[in-house]
């Protein structure tokens, strides 16, 4: 019997399916044994990826964590271990770019077992009108009732700023690498964030997006979040208010949803020994079986591309799929070089704290340059 050791993030969307999975028959059948462990989602965030990897078989990780594990040299390539043809068969089926997203220095380095981006989060049963789809309906909805909250905490401030760079028609770092985002566009988004941020209610102001989901489902002071990684579990809670998922905003009618891309996929560490049935596995995880039903079943949030718009998953989960889809195809890629995770981190307080002092655009731009420059490696793809 092969034993491996698996690591995925503490909620039931990150460990419930893997753990179920993990104790089907066929598994064992095959000679295959895994134990999968919990990390808070802030290690998941924030946590060395070398170091899981030389202690884990098996490790869950976000996208941005790729140029890192590649510096680490701690993940197995996709292309050595299932060949390029099954690689392209997965890209193929799974939504927007979640899998081109662990694509780095010519490799792809994880499976996209869960996709998830930045939606717009509301309790509709509260809402004075429609669901804003505008980032301008936005923030008359925030200057009309105060009751609409930014997602700031951990590295999310950072997130959004990205996000809305992306609506407003520049993706951060894409024209160029060394350049995060133009003074223009960026002073667009400083100043909507700003805005928002001031009257965005303190009772959220620290907690992580499943906090906050967690707070709009149990209380009413908060009754829209218009940027917030998607958690389908508050579509159809056990308790509480229903929440009800839709598109990012969108800068202009028919513009760009801007949301910068979140999900997990699932490593291969470099001590992990790879053997036929660990192979099977994997791919049953990604096949149609499991993506549109056992994940959806067991808490998770699938990366298949029919699973979102399948009926039944629809109607069991709030249409939370088909009512984001088009935001996840669309979503912004993060930039991927070894350095950006810890640039996520300071760049997102030092937003914070410019907010919370109400700087000016012009001093805080500069500075999140500076620290996008100081973090960027010397070379290689982003």
């Amino acid at each position: 019997m092969q034993r491996l050791k698996g690591l995925t993030w503490d909620h039931p969307r990150g460990y419930n399916a893997l753990a179920a999975a993990a104790r089907r028959p066929e598994l064992a059948e095959s000679g295959l044994a895994i134990e999968w462990e919990k990390q808070p989602l802030e290690g998941f965030e924030s946590h060395p990826i070398a170091d899981l990897c030389a202690r884990y078989d098996l490790v869950v990780l976000d996208h941005p964590h790729v140029g890192e594990a590649l510096a680490g040299d701690c993940l197995q390539s996709l292309g050595e271990v299932f060949g390029e043809e099954t690689v392209r068969a997965i890209e193929a089926d799974s939504i927007g770019p979640s899998l081109r997203s662990y694509r780095f220095a010519g490799a792809h380095w994880a499976l996209p077992l869960d996709a998830a981006t930045q939606v717009l989060a509301a309790r509709t049963d509260l809402l004075p009108a429609a669901v804003p789809g505008l980032w301008e309906d936005v923030v008359s909805l925030s200057r009309q009732t105060g009751r609409v909250a930014l997602s700031l905490a951990g590295p999310h401030a950072a997130l959004s700023f990205l996000s809305i760079a992306a609506a407003f028609g520049e993706p951060p770092a894409e024209r160029d690498p060394d350049i995060l985002v133009s003074v223009e566009t960026g002073k667009r988004v400083y100043d909507l964030m700003s805005d928002l941020a001031s009257r965005s209610p303190r009772s959220v102001r620290d907690k992580n997006p499943i906090g906050i989901l967690g707070h709009m489902a149990e209380n009413d002071d908060v009754i829209l979040c218009p940027l917030v990684y998607g958690y389908v579990n508050y579509a159809a809670p056990g308790s509480g208010h229903a929440i009800t998922f839709h598109n990012a905003p969108r800068a202009v009618a028919g513009g760009r949803p801007g949301s910068t891309l979140g999900g997990t996929g699932i490593g291969i560490s470099k001590r992990c020994e790879v053997t036929p049935a660990l192979k099977q596995h994997l791919l049953w995880l990604m096949g149609r079986e499991a993506q549109v039903g056992f994940i959806p079943d067991h808490d998770g949030q699938p990366s298949r591309r029919e699973a979102w718009h399948d009926g039944g998953v629809n109607a069991r989960w709030g249409s939370f799929y088909e009512n984001t889809a088009d935001t996840l195809e669309q979503a912004y890629v993060r930039p991927r070089h070894d350095g950006y995770i810890a640039f996520q981190g300071q760049a997102s307080a030092l937003l914070r704290q410019a907010f919370e002092e109400g700087a000016p655009a012009g001093g805080a731009l500069d500075r999140l340059q500076t620290l996008y420059a100081s973090h960027r490696s010397a070379g290689g793809e982003r």
